[in-house]
């Protein structure tokens, strides 16, 4: 009843009016929020027309950033509401650890997952195709080969062949089975047969009419589509969706970030070498002349283009940075502080070559026989060695030259001290102080500094050291060093 009176009203009248028409419009301003939000992304109003197939290719060996590149493609899949994820491979193969993430994160996605083996998927690249939903092979490829082996080739022991077995096993039962009923028999038909992918893994395994169990089963395409492996032949990714009878599709391609592309430049073996070269440099000639100058600037640089990649790339971990650190820390112990080179100067080395290989290496994943695959240890020392050898030649080499250059001309002292003009060598004074007693002014470890008859003269000590306040008697002057003993 106070609604009608209200109404009477003219402008009442009005807002009745626009009230009916917003109760009209909100449940079609719902709907396309609903549609327009998921998980907190905003996402086009309007369902796309086109099914949307995101694209992401894996052509290196199966490691780290593999794996960081296909959770990157996975992520922006989901916020693009992707209907077909398809996986670009070709691959010798990697680290089986990595793989067997990778396969997980396919079989639990929601989205389709396609895989266009363009040419091979041989190791964990096999692992990472069976897990995908289906697999379309250009001619000529191949599929298989899973055996674990080290970097050398050689297969590793039966716990590890064990256990690549099992997840290559489960990988295939995953696709399912059909089961026929006939008669009183009971006939289960995988969709892909896990005999088969344990073949791919151990020549043990007999599969009858495909594999007698000599050699590990390798297939090639037209083998692969025989036996369940390969849902048919394609030459391109259209083609691909062709066949998996996909029309009127939008291709989306994964692109690397800025920052993923300064990765893998500086992941590059031979910039890696000059990066170890340009610490190792600047180091060696921050220690000739010390201070916070232009060549610790630029060690540090490279240390941090260096380990920053790797730490990211989950290679380099927090104690094998510390390790270098530590390196460089016993090694300025042992320049400045410790007198000759000893223990700690050859520590410092081993822990500085130490830091710089074993962050090149994968040496906490999938082990096998002890920490790192061999071959990769081997080829990583080989690269920090060489470039280690490499900047102290340049830098040895390369010192007088660079300090005689035209670019150095104003900077450097080349003025010729002329003994007729009543310039020498040494400090006559110095000889006077032979056979001359006096006291040590610092500790001499073994340098230091004495004091004689007032005056303060650069010693060392020809035995041992010698504490502050002790008295001295100096014994030779040879090439401008005074020589000191106990008195």
């Amino acid at each position: 009843m106070n609604l009608l009176i209200l109404c009477v009203n003219p402008h009442c009248m009005k807002i009745v009016k626009n009230i009916r028409h917003l109760m009209i419009i909100m449940p079609a301003l719902l709907l396309i929020y609903g549609a327009s939000v998921t998980d907190g992304k905003l996402l086009p109003a309007e369902k796309h027309n086109k099914t949307i197939v995101y694209v992401f290719a894996i052509r290196d060996d199966i490691g780290k950033p593999s794996f960081r590149v296909m959770k990157e493609a996975f992520k922006e899949a989901y916020e693009l509401r992707a209907d077909y994820l398809l996986l670009h491979l070709n691959t010798y193969g990697g680290l089986v650890n990595i793989a067997d993430s990778m396969r997980t994160r396919i079989l639990n996605t929601s989205i389709p997952v396609l895989c266009f083996i363009d040419n091979q998927a041989i190791s964990a690249g096999a692992l990472i195709s069976i897990a995908c939903d289906s697999i379309y092979m250009r001619p000529g490829g191949n599929i298989g080969a899973a055996t674990v082996v080290d970097q050398t080739g050689a297969a590793v022991p039966d716990k590890y062949q064990s256990f690549m077995r099992s997840t290559m096993r489960s990988t295939a039962e995953s696709h399912g089975k059909d089961t026929l009923i006939n008669g009183n028999d009971t006939i289960i038909k995988w969709h892909r047969d896990p005999h088969i992918a344990e073949a791919m893994v151990d020549p043990r395994i007999v599969v009858a009419g495909i594999d007698d169990s000599t050699k590990v089963l390798t297939f090639t395409a037209e083998e692969a589509i025989r036996n369940g492996y390969c849902e048919g032949l394609a030459n391109s990714i259209p083609e691909v969706l062709q066949k998996a009878g996909i029309t009127n599709y939008e291709l989306i391609t994964y692109k690397p970030s800025g920052v993923d592309k300064l990765i893998g430049f500086l992941l590059n073996t031979v910039v890696q070498g000059i990066l170890i070269m340009v610490m190792i440099g600047g180091i060696y000639f921050e220690f000739q002349s010390p201070g916070i100058g232009f060549p610790l600037i630029l060690a540090l640089t490279a240390a941090l283009l260096y380990f920053a990649p790797l730490y990211l790339e989950g290679l380099a971990e927090h104690w094998e940075v510390l390790l270098f650190v530590v390196g460089i820390a016993l090694l300025i112990l042992e320049i400045f502080v410790i007198p000759g080179f000893g223990v700690a100067g050859i520590s410092g080395i081993v822990l500085i070559v130490a830091g710089l290989t074993l962050s090149l290496v994968d040496n906490v994943a999938f082990r096998f026989e002890g920490a790192a695959a061999l071959g990769q240890l081997v080829r990583a020392l080989f690269t920090v060695v060489i470039s280690v050898f490499l900047s102290f030649t340049l830098a040895i080499l390369g010192t007088k030259r660079f300090a005689y250059s035209k670019a150095m001309a104003g900077l450097a002292l080349d003025t010729v001290q002329d003994h007729r003009k009543g310039y020498i060598s040494i400090n006559t004074r110095q000889k006077e102080m032979i056979g001359k007693s006096g006291t040590a002014y610092t500790i001499l470890r073994p340098s230091g500094l004495i004091e004689i008859e007032g005056e303060i003269f650069d010693a060392k000590a020809e035995i041992g050291y010698i504490e502050k306040g002790e008295k001295i008697r100096v014994v030779r002057d040879e090439t401008g060093q005074l020589y000191v003993v106990k008195s």
